[in-house]
């Protein structure tokens, strides 16, 4: 199948490999093969490589998966993970801050605390910038939505865009992004402050999250979206009257085990990998927590975590 797929493709500066083991890109460490892995070497590779692509191969942009289970059954199609020349972090002025999507969340948040520029949320939350755009993500009452001004992608068709936050269409833990769509780079807005203040409170999230978190832990962080309605702007301060970690909890699945796969006896909405794990271990013991919560209260969770790609064959 991957030799199929790579007569199709067009010719690329950076790295195309075949039939791609997925689990050791994976934060889980699960996961089947990527039937092709792209890394290209720059915007200009990307686009090209997009616009020269038949219509009909899949495309999904990927970077640390720390929110994401790779089924089993691995990835049909093209699978984009960016890498160098998509991590630089630039700081445009007082208070702007340019990222590559590749750049990791607690880089960018370090760089510019050094810089006097407060993105200090982005410092515990796990994964890279694109991530973080497309899942709307925070922490503490700041969301990725709160500080972003632009971001320039590369649509499917090899067209370079850049797209407004409306455009973006944040939500709570979501965005409005199209399929195939790569994020290359975004322009984050923060508040200026003493560099010594923001790098405490950066250490002083990180000692939160190690008190209540299972952070020496394989997991994707918080597993279920909490149970209530959201505002417009994308945020969940003030309108969830209930959390996910309490209905989980009251369902009686804190510490539930399935194969490797269990619900953390430190903070029950938190899936971890245990070092045996597989995909299909992961997705069914969450699919029991939803089950068992709707039994014991009739509150349908909803998955933060995305699953895709192909189930194992029996």
């Amino acid at each position: 199948m991957a030799e199929d797929l790579g007569a199709r493709l067009p010719e690329v500066r950076g790295r195309l490999t075949p039939d791609r083991p997925m689990a050791p890109l994976s934060w889980l460490r699960v996961g089947g093969a990527a039937e092709m892995l792209f890394q290209p070497a720059d915007v200009d590779d990307l686009a090209t490589f997009l616009a020269g692509l038949p219509g009909d191969v899949p495309v999904l942009p990927i970077g640390v998966c720390s929110n994401m289970i790779i089924r089993d059954g691995g990835l049909p199609g093209v699978v984009i993970r960016l890498g160098r020349g998509f991590n630089g972090i630039e700081i445009v002025d007082q208070t702007t801050v340019r990222a590559g999507a590749a750049a990791l969340d607690a880089h960018v948040a370090r760089r510019a605390a050094e810089a006097g520029i407060d993105l200090a949320f982005l410092r515990t939350i796990p994964g890279a910038i694109g991530g973080a755009v497309k899942m709307n993500a925070g922490c503490y009452g700041t969301y990725t939505a709160d500080v972003f001004v632009e971001a320039e992608a590369v649509a499917r068709d090899g067209t370079r865009v850049v797209l407004s936050a409306d455009e973006v269409g944040f939500a709570y833990r979501s965005s409005a992004l199209p399929e195939g769509l790569v994020l290359t780079s975004v322009l984050l807005r923060g508040i200026p402050g003493a560099p010594e203040e923001i790098a405490a409170k950066m250490e002083d999230a990180l000692a939160k999250r190690a008190a209540t978190q299972p952070v020496n832990d394989r997991s994707c962080g918080s597993t279920f979206r909490n149970p209530a309605g959201y505002s417009s702007a994308g945020r969940d301060d003030d309108v969830h009257d209930q959390k996910a970690w309490k209905v989980i909890d009251d369902a009686g699945c804190r510490g539930l085990r399935r194969g490797g796969a269990q619900m953390s006896e430190m903070h029950s909405n938190f899936l971890i990998n245990t070092g045996t794990a597989t995909a299909e271990d992961l997705e069914l013991l969450g699919e029991e927590v939803r089950e068992r919560v709707f039994k014991t209260s009739g509150i349908s969770l909803e998955w933060e975590i995305m699953r895709i790609g192909r189930r194992a064959e029996p």
